[in-house]
C-alpha cells in the first residue's frame, strides 16, 4: 500500500542497532534461546516484552480473518521486536516465530521504560519505532480485534469508536459487503439478531459486548489489586489527568489512572487542534493525546481503560487514604486523588433524539463518523471552538454542513481563526438565532432510528426542514460530578468542583474541601476551557499532592 507508515518511515520503525548500543542495553534484560519454529510470542497473549536479536531471524507475522497467517517483517541481528503495547504487558498484537536458531536479549517491561528512561538517545529511537509500529498496525488493522456487523449499526459504530479513540488496531467486516464475514458468521452459527459479534485475538467471541468487557477481552484494562495503595489516583484520562499522571510518574509516585471510555477525553476526539503551544501547523486531538498516553505509559503509570468509578469512599481511618469503588465491583486505594473527570456531552432536548443516537447523531466528529456520511449533507449544532473544529473538518469530508447557532453569531464563543476559516469555506452555511425542534426518520431493523430530516425554528418562527441522516452535537458539557456524592466534595451550583480560594483565604491551590483530593481541568469550578490550561494544572496538582504528601 503506497504512503502507509510502514512504506514512508520503515527506516524509523525498524533500526538496526550497533554492538555497542546492545552493549547499553545488556544491563537492562536477560539472554535467551529459542530453537527454530518456536513461538516467542502470540496474539493475544501477554507479551514477555522487548526482544533484541543477538543471532539467527525472526518473522513477525499477523492473522487476518480466515484465521491464515500474513508476513509482516523479518527480523535479523541488532533489530529488536516489540511494539507500544510492550511497555505495560499487554497482549501481543502480533505473532512472533524464530525462523532459526536464535540468541536474543529479554527486555521485560518495567525494564523497558527504565531504558526509555536512562538511554535517552537510544530510548528516543525505540520509543519512536514502537510508536509508528503501533500506527501501522491501526493502518492495517493487524493483530487486534474483528468486529461483524453492519457499518451503520449503533453498536458497531460504538465498538469502533472505542477501539479508535483507544488506539487499538481493528478490522470491521460488514455482512452486506464482504463475503468473508458471511462466512464467519455462518462458522460460528451467529443469528442476525445477535450481531455485531468481536472476535478477540486470544479467540473468544464476544456476542454485543460492552465497552469494559471488550477492553478486558483485548487486554486494554485487567484486574486492580485492591491491596496496592497507590500514592495518586486519577479520575480521568483526558488532557488534565495524562498530565498529572505523566509529571507525577516521572517524579516517582506510583499513578493509578481510571477512565470510563477512551485517553484523550473531548480533547482527544478534536479533529485538529491549532491553538497549542509548539505545534504552529496544528495537531490532530487523537495525536497529541496519544503521545501522552504513551508518555505516561514510559514513566510507568498504570492505566485502566475503560474502567467506570462509581464513587469515591471518603472513611476517616487515620491511614491518609482514599478508596474508589469501581463499577466492575473492584476497589481501588490511593493516598491522594486527582478528579480530571471532565464533563458529559450535553444532549439536545428533542423528545425523540434517543432514538437515532449511536448510529445517526453524534457527539464527536472523527474519520469514523466523516465515513458513514460522505459526500452528504449534514447538520451540526454547536458554536464553539469544538464545534467549529468539527465543522471545518466535515467541510473537507461531507457534501455540505449545516451549521445550527442560538446566538446571533460565532463571535462571542469562538475563536477567530475558526471563524475566518468557516466564512471561507463554502459549503459550511451557518444558520443563527435558530434551534432544531425535531428530528424525522423511521426504525432501521429493529435497532433504533435512521434519520431522514432535521428541522429547525429560525428568527419569527420560521420553520425549515432540511433532508438529512446525520446529526453533530456540540452543545457544550455537564461537570462529571455524580460519582462524587458519597464524599460529599463541596460543589458550586452548577455541578463544579470548589478548589483553593473558592473555599476558604488560603486554601491550599487546587484542593477540594476534602484533604488529599483534588480537582483539575474542566471539572473544576472557574478552569479555563482550554487544552494548555487543563495540561497546566496537570502539572500544578503534581506540586500540591507533593505539599500534602510531605504533610500527611
Amino acid at each position: 500500500m503506497a504512503g502507509t507508515t510502514f512504506d514512508t518511515r520503515r527506516a524509523q520503525m525498524f533500526p538496526r542497532l550497533e554492538p555497542a548500543e546492545i552493549n547499553r542495553l545488556r544491563r537492562f534484560g536477560q539472554v535467551i534461546h529459542a530453537e527454530a519454529g518456536a513461538a516467542l510470542a502470540t496474539a493475544g497473549v501477554p507479551s514477555p516484552g522487548l526482544f533484541v536479536v543477538l543471532a539467527g531471524r525472526v518473522a513477525i507475522s499477523r492473522r487476518d480473518a480466515h484465521d491464515e497467517s500474513q508476513p509482516i517483517v523479518e527480523h535479523a541481528a541488532g533489530q529488536f521486536i516489540g511494539e507500544i503495547a510492550q511497555l505495560s504487558g499487554r497482549p501481543s498484537l502480533v505473532d512472533v516465530t524464530a525462523l532459526t536458531s536464535v540468541e536474543a536479549l529479554l527486555i521485560a517491561p518495567e525494564r523497558l521504560r527504565a531504558v526509555l528512561v536512562a538511554e535517552a538517545e537510544l530510548g528516543e529511537r525505540i520509543m519512536r519505532a514502537l510508536i509508528l509500529r503501533r500506527v501501522s498496525l491501526i493502518e492495517t488493522g493487524a493483530g487486534g480485534p474483528i468486529i461483524l456487523g453492519r457499518e451503520s449499526d449503533a453498536e458497531v459504530i460504538r465498538l469502533s469508536g472505542f477501539l479508535a479513540r483507544n488506539g487499538h488496531p481493528f478490522q470491521q467486516l460488514d455482512p452486506d459487503q464482504v463475503d468473508c464475514a458471511k462466512v464467519l458468521i455462518q462458522r460460528f452459527a451467529v443469528d442476525d439478531s445477535e450481531l455485531p459479534i468481536v472476535l478477540c485475538p486470544n479467540g473468544e467471541i464476544l456476542r454485543q459486548p460492552t465497552n469494559h468487557q471488550l477492553g478486558r477481552c483485548i487486554g486494554l484494562v485487567g484486574p486492580i489489586d485492591s491491596d496496592r495503595i497507590y500514592d495518586v489516583a486519577v479520575v480521568g484520562a483526558g488532557p488534565a489527568g495524562l498530565a498529572t499522571a505523566v509529571y507525577a510518574a516521572s517524579e516517582g509516585l506510583s499513578v493509578l489512572v481510571l477512565d470510563t471510555r477512551a485517553f484523550g477525553g473531548q480533547a482527544g476526539a478534536s479533529a485538529r487542534i491549532e491553538n497549542y503551544l509548539g505545534f504552529p501547523t496544528g495537531i490532530t486531538g487523537m495525536a497529541l493525546m496519544g503521545r501522552a498516553y504513551g508518555q505516561a505509559q514510559k514513566f510507568g503509570a498504570e492505566l485502566a481503560i475503560p474502567d467506570e468509578v462509581a464513587s469515591l469512599v471518603c472513611e476517616d481511618d487515620g491511614k491518609h487514604r482514599y478508596r474508589l469503588s469501581l463499577v466492575s465491583g473492584e476497589t481501588a486505594q490511593a493516598r491522594t486523588v486527582v478528579i480530571a473527570s471532565g464533563a458529559r456531552y450535553r444532549r439536545l432536548e428533542v423528545e425523540n433524539l434517543d432514538r437515532f443516537e449511536g448510529a445517526c447523531v453524534h457527539y464527536w466528529a472523527s474519520p469514523l463518523e466523516a465515513k458513514l456520511c460522505a459526500g452528504q449533507e449534514v447538520a451540526l449544532v454547536g458554536a464553539g471552538n469544538s464545534a467549529g473544529q468539527a465543522a471545518v473538518y466535515l467541510a473537507s469530508q461531507v457534501k455540505k454542513v449545516w451549521m445550527i447557532v442560538r446566538g446571533p453569531s460565532l463571535a462571542a464563543t469562538m475563536s477567530r481563526y475558526l471563524i475566518d476559516r468557516i466564512e471561507s469555506t463554502p459549503n459550511i452555511e451557518v444558520v443563527v438565532r435558530s434551534q432544531i425542534v425535531d428530528l424525522e426518520g423511521q426504525d432501521h431493523e429493529g435497532k433504533g432510528g435512521q434519520l431522514s430530516a432535521v428541522r429547525w425554528r429560525g428568527p419569527n418562527g420560521v420553520e425549515t426542514t432540511q433532508a438529512i441522516s446525520h446529526l453533530f452535537l456540540f452543545i457544550g458539557a455537564a461537570p462529571n460530578t455524580a460519582w462524587l456524592t458519597h464524599c460529599h466534595v463541596e460543589l458550586d451550583n452548577h455541578g463544579f468542583v470548589r478548589t483553593g480560594t473558592d473555599l476558604a483565604p488560603g486554601h491550599p491551590l487546587l484542593q477540594t474541601s476534602r484533604k488529599g483530593v483534588f480537582a483539575i481541568g474542566d471539572v473544576r469550578a472557574g478552569s479555563v476551557k482550554r487544552v494548555a490550561a487543563a495540561v497546566g494544572e496537570g502539572a500544578q496538582a503534581v506540586a500540591a499532592i507533593h505539599a500534602y504528601l510531605a504533610e500527611a
